[in-house]
Formats: structure tokens, C-alpha cells, sequence
């Protein structure tokens, strides 16, 4: 009963306050109508080009899949056969659990890719599309002077002739593309800077190329882990989302390295390539 009457007298007491202030209530009621017309308004006012303004900044489709398509392990440029120093990690640095490699492949991919290659494709994407070639050629030859073993010069380069070989089959017929090739060609492309002619074709950002060339690596490195540590698909999956999330990051940092401050310098994966190229039991190239 007295719940009975409490909620009764809860109720008298709100009709009450609107008995005796209705202007407040009826204040309210209209500027809530006000607000919803007004916005109402809005919506049927806004022409399409204000509406979709994500759908305005996307990427073309035609540009977005040439990205997937340059990041996919099926590009024919034989990236799934290196390990780059990790296959020597397991058998020399105890690289043996699911945490471990994850933490190896996250220090790398921030120690060595972004400081190192992902700085050279963002440059080398803006001197490709500004026909820059003496610019190219520089951070050709930065690479090939700062593959600290042999392992890894012979990496960049084979990857880099594939690259380049797959372009000229996609570009034949096109004689401004193939003057670019010829260009590329004459001066033992590097993997870095032959991705960065194929993606200064498409209509993408410099951070989306950069995003692209980095998932591409990750992909590849996590397959090497599964086959070398070895761990699982569900690992690898998990891995794989680590090193997704903090790519972005990774570009960020590249991008905003000057020529100057860029570096090459990972000693300890340099002395594993090095071992790795005398190891006893090898899946990878390096």
C-alpha cells in the first residue's frame, strides 16, 4: 500500500508541476518540434555532394584493387620465400612461442621496415610521379648500399627484377610506362623502389601505398613464422590483426622521415642473416 501511495503521490506531483507552470512544458514541446523541423531541413536540403563525404575522399575502386592487388601474396615477385632473419631467430634467439614472434615481427616492422623501406617507397612514389628519376636513382642505390648481408641485397633485388618484369607484361603497349621501365631496369631495381613506380600508377596517397607495401610484408612474414617456429593459423591470425593495427602507425613514421633520417640500421638482424646463410636446416632464402 505504501508503494501504492507513493507512486501515486510521485505521479500528483509531477502533474502538478506541469499544472502549475504549463509555460515551461509548452516551451519545451516547441523547441523540441523547432529542432526536429530544423534538422528535417537539413537533411532534405543537402545536395548529394555534401551528403557523402566519405564516398567523396575514397579511393577509386579501380586504384583500391590495384593496392590489394600489389599487397597479395599471389604477386608473382617470390616474396613468400624469405624470412628475412626470422627462421634464424628461432634457431639462435629463441624465438619459439606465439608472444615471441609477435613481439620480434612488431619490432621489426617499427625498428627496421619503417625507418628503412617504407621511408624509401614514400619518397620514391612522390619522384616517380613527379618524373624525379636522378631522385629515384638515389634511393635505388640507398638500398643496395645499406643491405647489411648478402642474403638481403639478393632479396631486394630478385623481388625487384620480378616486380619489375610483372609491370612490364602489365604495361606493354603503353610506351610512356615502358620508358619508365627501362628507366627502372637500367638501374638494378630494388623491391622499395620498383613498388613505388607500381603504385604511383594508381590514383592512391602516398600513406594508402605505404599501408599496402607494409600488410603485404606482414603477410608474409607471418606465413614465414608459421612454417619456422611453427605456430597455427589461429596464431598467425593473431599476429597478423597485431601487426594490422599498428601499421598504421609505422607509415605515419615513414612519411614523415626526411632523406636525412632515414636508417638501416638492425645489427642483430644483419648477424642472423649472416648465420642464416651457413645454417644447417633452411625452408627460406634468408
Amino acid at each position: 500500500m505504501s508503494m501504492g501511495r507513493a507512486a501515486v503521490t510521485t505521479t500528483g506531483i509531477r502533474t502538478d508541476m506541469r499544472r502549475q507552470r504549463p509555460e515551461r512544458f509548452d516551451a519545451r514541446r516547441s523547441f523540441a518540434r523547432q529542432r526536429a523541423t530544423k534538422a528535417l531541413a537539413r537533411n532534405a536540403a543537402a545536395s548529394p555532394a555534401d551528403a557523402p563525404q566519405t564516398a567523396r575522399n575514397a579511393l577509386p575502386a579501380a586504384s583500391l584493387l590495384q593496392l590489394i592487388w600489389l599487397a597479395s601474396p599471389a604477386l608473382p615477385v617470390g616474396g613468400f620465400s624469405y624470412s628475412e632473419g626470422l627462421e634464424a631467430s628461432v634457431e639462435w634467439c629463441g624465438v619459439t612461442t606465439e608472444s615471441i614472434a609477435s613481439n620480434w615481427l612488431s619490432d621489426q616492422l617499427h625498428l627496421a621496415l619503417a625507418r628503412g623501406d617504407l621511408a624509401v617507397v614514400a619518397k620514391a612514389l612522390a619522384a616517380w610521379r613527379r618524373g624525379d628519376l636522378a631522385h629515384v636513382r638515389e634511393l635505388n642505390d640507398w638500398v643496395l648500399q645499406t643491405r647489411e648481408t648478402s642474403e638481403m641485397r639478393l632479396q631486394t633485388e630478385q623481388m625487384g627484377r620480378s616486380l619489375t618484369d610483372w609491370l612490364r607484361n602489365q604495361d606493354a603497349g603503353q610506351p610512356e610506362h615502358l620508358r619508365e621501365l627501362d628507366a627502372l631496369t637500367a638501374m638494378s631495381p630494388t623491391y622499395p623502389v620498383a613498388f613505388a613506380l607500381a603504385a604511383s600508377r594508381t590514383q592512391a596517397p602516398v600513406h594508402d601505398a605505404l599501408l599496402a607495401f607494409a600488410f603485404g610484408w606482414a603477410e608474409n612474414m607471418v606465413q614465414a613464422a608459421l612454417k619456422s617456429v611453427p605456430l597455427g593459423q589461429s596464431a598467425g591470425q593473431r599476429i597478423l590483426a597485431r601487426l594490422a593495427a599498428e601499421i598504421p602507425a609505422a607509415a605515419n613514421h615513414a612519411q614523415r622521415l626526411l632523406d636525412s633520417e632515414r636508417q638501416a640500421f638492425s645489427p642483430m638482424l644483419a648477424i642472423l642473416s649472416a648465420q642464416h646463410e651457413t645454417q644447417y636446416s633452411r625452408l627460406f632464402r634468408s
